[in-house]
């Protein structure tokens, strides 16, 4: 646990939250500032401040969570679909430093969209880019 981190505080249990599923490496709890009914957070216990500090294992199990919430979320809420979100860095809009992925319900004409605008790189651009990650 990190000092002064609150999603530490709060997947530890120190700080009430309005938890909808726990196993001994997660906390899952209802977002405060929900986008959409039903908006939850996926909390590590142990402190990652983003995913190039999250451990293997805990990368490797929080997409497993995100199903088994996201299934229990679609058969009691009846949501239409779904978006899964987790920000890395402030620049991409993480605003608390403790990895965290987002489960944001989605219901038809919800009005909330997750959005960018699509940029038109030439094929040459797209091979420089693939290049350097090969």
């Amino acid at each position: 646990m990190a000092d002064n981190c609150i999603f530490c505080k709060i997947a530890a249990g120190e700080i009430p939250s309005r938890t909808i599923y726990e196993d001994e490496a997660f906390r899952v709890i209802l977002d405060l500032g929900p986008a959409t009914r039903g908006h939850a957070l996926i909390l590590p216990k142990k402190h990652a401040a983003n995913l190039f500090e999250l451990p293997e294992e805990d990368a490797k199990n929080v997409l497993l969570v995100a199903k088994k919430v996201a299934a229990n979320m679609k058969e009691k809420l009846g949501m239409d679909g779904l978006n899964l979100v987790q920000n890395n860095g402030e620049v991409a809009g993480q605003t608390v430093m403790h990895f965290h992925m987002h489960l944001i319900p989605r219901y038809q004409k919800d009005g909330e969209m997750v959005l960018w605008t699509p940029t038109e790189p030439s094929a040459e651009e797209l091979d420089a880019v693939k290049e350097q990650l090969s």
